[in-house]
């Protein structure tokens, strides 16, 4: 036997010693299955009827179904075992889970309930493996709505939560009879209630996380009460003590602070952490990047899309007007522009009308531009990133993965190698950084490796645009428009390396975060005297869409040099404004409002945490209403010929509101419809980062994400705010420490952010 036919033969039992495994796995767990295990040309066959059929299948991974199944996916009802011991029973739609079912944990903790599209969602009951067992409403796998919970040690509650905590009104009993019936916030006792201890002594009034905080009073069960100004720092406690007549003379020499001393006795159960959600499970019989789940996650594919793109990783606080109260030549012609009646961004009476279309944004990379050979390399580079052989990528993800000496250099000859193929461009080094990270990260943001090589290294070549940022950074966009690729400094790849292990965890944990997504960061090293490195980043563009996106804002909540200096009628669809040119307060639906905020705060926790700053949210919006000679149409007026708004409708807008397959690539950032409402700048508060509200309202589709992540507050960046805080404001530059960066960042946010009543 040849030692290649040994090799097959030993895979081929591997493969066999597997499958029976998990067969009698099943088996222990399902108990003995006669249904036929019919060939894959047979159950093809019975799908023709178009109605769902029984299967039973022993899957790559180990893992094990047993079920309906239609259209190359479960449909019906069905179970489900993973090779770690997690398993599903009940509904499914599509190949998710949806509907009633049942999901059990190794540790023996158990949901049964509703699910949707692969979350925990609906009415449900959850049992850990320690006793404790919430009964109530979930959303996206979050305790969200009313419910009750009940502890292991006797405790329970019983209110509303939001995104797994107490938040709103809400009863806690603890297992000494004490109990508090009021408001909450964040899993924390906050605002309005009532505190009742086991000897009948209450507190009610005012509290700021989980203490007395403010107006409140004190009684006793025999009458006595005390009133006051409740702090747990007695230098701003005061109040007065009322007796009552058979008061015990011991209580007039009572502490008010005690009262804190006998609360942190009161201590609440302690939140359970789950190792992994359903919706976190990998289905063996999914591939990577279809239709529905498009590369980028950020909309979906497949038409084509001239003038719908631009560079939007901005680093331009240049060449902008100054703050007021400085005496330069530029900030009088900018004031000058900026009170121009003829811009209808201060002039009510004027209609808004949609900007003229951009051009395709980049100079193709051909032959005989200076960057011709470094585009080569990158893409040769890539191609054997993607393309080397590697074991199955598992999400759980151990330290050594993220460790910074975790790197891969690779030597391409132009005569080519063992591992290289020959090529025309000069001799390089390639290098990769961390990976297996990088691999991981990929299959989580479901990229297709084919379709990830083809859109970077595929006969289309890449653009460039035309000048870099103030950082010095330039960019380059795939044919595509699916992928945007950086060129880095050396302190920004290690700012990136060094958060890498938050940032895969902030990613896995949030699936609707708004944080921009991260392909992969490399390094070319030309040879020859210079021997320059070239290191660059690949991300997802949060802008790639089938709607023309036709206006698109860069929003830091800054107002120093944040105004773009361009007049009207030369803005177009493809330029990036700022948080002075917005003219628009976003409107969102109650639920998607409620997430954004939620997802906002995290996001910003996150970034906050690594003490990074100067991001950003790009926003992009597509108007739907548009009339024939491009003004923008109201919601609910008339077209000059008497004629619905509705009815001028834009062409690609209609085709997509009338696609079902396209509501479901409808979330939190993508594609969501909502309503924006014009605002009016005045003279007098030109500089005011909100404008004021007009009631004249538009629908549109946003788009919206949070770029530019990785400027550590360096010593740089530190020298930059002190210079500037000389000369300005310092609450109006972008440079300063990332705790004011986020609080400011997020204020702003939610004020141009708000429910739509």
């Amino acid at each position: 036997m040849s030692k290649e036919q040994s090799g097959v033969l030993k895979a081929w039992e591997a493969t066999m010693r597997k499958t029976h495994a998990a067969k009698k796995r099943a088996n222990s767990i399902f108990g003995t299955i006669t249904m036929a295990n019919a060939a894959d040309e047979d159950l093809e066959n019975h799908g023709v009827s178009g109605e769902p059929y029984l299967v039973e299948k022993i899957l790559p991974n180990g893992d094990y179904y047993t079920g309906q199944w239609f259209d190359n996916a479960p449909e019906g009802q069905g179970k489900y075992l993973w090779i770690d011991g997690c398993m599903y029973l009940g509904e499914w739609h599509k190949g998710k889970t949806t509907g009633k079912g049942r999901f059990s944990w190794p540790s023996g903790a158990t949901y049964e309930g509703e699910f949707k599209n692969g979350y925990i969602n609906g009415i449900g009951i959850y049992t850990g493996p320690s006793g404790d067992t919430y009964k109530g409403q979930w959303v996206m796998n979050f305790k969200h709505g009313h419910g009750m919970r009940f502890y292991p040690n006797g405790d329970w509650y019983d209110g509303e939560w939001r995104r797994g905590l107490q938040e709103g009104l809400g009863k806690y009993q603890w297992q000494n009879d004490s109990h508090y019936i009021g408001e909450w916030k964040n899993g924390m006792i906050c605002g309005n209630g009532t505190f009742v201890w086991g000897n009948a002594n209450k507190y009610d009034g005012h509290w700021e996380e989980g203490l007395p905080k403010g107006n409140g009073s004190y009684y006793w069960p025999d009458g006595s009460y005390y009133v006051g100004n409740w702090s747990n720092d007695p230098e701003e406690h005061n109040g007065i003590y009322y007796p009552s007549e058979s008061s015990p003379a011991a209580t007039t020499d009572w502490d008010p602070q005690s009262v804190y001393a006998e609360l942190a006795d009161c201590k609440f159960c302690p939140r359970e952490n789950v190792s992994i959600m359903p919706s976190q499970k990998v289905l063996a019989w999914y591939t990577a990047n279809t239709d529905d789940n498009p590369v980028d996650g950020k909309a979906s594919v497949g038409m084509e899309r001239p003038d719908k793109m631009h560079m939007w990783e901005s680093d331009d606080d240049s060449n902008d007007c100054p703050e007021p109260g400085r005496e330069s030549d530029s900030e009088i012609s900018c004031i000058q522009h900026q009170h121009d009646d003829t811009n209808p961004k201060f002039n009510p009476d004027l209609s808004l009308k949609v900007p003229k279309m951009g051009k395709k944004p980049g100079e193709t990379i051909s032959r005989g531009h200076k960057n011709y050979e470094l585009m080569l390399n990158l893409q040769l580079g890539i191609r054997h990133s993607v393309g080397r052989p590697a074991p199955a990528t598992s999400l759980d993800l151990k330290a050594a993965a993220f460790d910074p000496k975790e790197k891969i250099w690779t030597r391409f000859p132009t005569e080519g190698s063992k591992y290289t193929p020959p090529h025309q461009s000069c001799e390089f080094k390639w290098k990769d950084y961390c990976p297996v990270v990088f691999r991981a990260l990929r299959k989580l943001f479901k990229v297709d490796p084919a379709d990830y090589m083809i859109s970077i290294c595929g006969n289309g070549a890449l653009r460039e645009l035309s000048s870099p940022g103030k950082s010095g950074s330039f960019f380059y966009l795939t044919e595509d428009d699916r992928y945007m690729i950086k060129t880095m400094k050396k302190s920004e790849a290690k700012v990136f390396i060094r958060m890498l292990f938050a940032y895969y965890n902030h990613v896995r944990n949030f699936e609707n975060t708004l944080v921009i997504k991260y392909y992969g960061l490399h390094c070319v090293k030309l040879t020859g005297p210079t021997q320059r490195k070239v290191r660059f980043i690949i991300m997802g563009n949060l802008l790639r869409s089938e709607y023309t996106i036709h206006r698109r804002f860069d929003l830091k909540g800054s107002s120093l040099g944040r105004i773009t200096d361009k007049p009207e009628s030369e803005i177009d669809s493809t330029t990036i404004l700022k948080d002075l040119d917005l003219n628009f307060i976003f409107k969102l639906e109650k639920s998607w409002f409620d997430e954004f905020c939620w997802q906002i705060d995290r996001d910003c926790e996150f970034l906050e945490t690594e003490r990074t700053m100067d991001y950003s949210l790009l926003v992009g919006i597509h108007f739907k209403e548009i009339s024939s000679n491009g003004e923008l149409i109201p919601r609910g007026s008339q077209t000059s010929s008497g004629n619905n708004a509705n009815e001028s409708t834009s062409p690609d807008t209609v085709e997509h509101m009338l696609d079902p397959k396209r509501w479901s690539a409808i979330k939190l950032g993508t594609n969501m419809p909502a309503r924006v409402e014009r605002t009016i700048r005045k003279p007098e508060s030109v500089f005011h980062l909100v404008g004021e509200q007009t009631g004249e309202c538009y629908e549109v589709i946003m788009f919206f994400g949070i770029i530019d992540i990785l400027q550590d507050y360096d010593i740089t960046k530190r020298l930059e705010h002190a210079y500037k805080s000389i000369q300005y404001d310092p609450t109006s530059i972008s440079a300063v420490d990332p705790k004011q960066y986020s609080k400011r960042f997020r204020d702003f946010i939610f004020k141009v952010f708000c429910e739509d009543i």
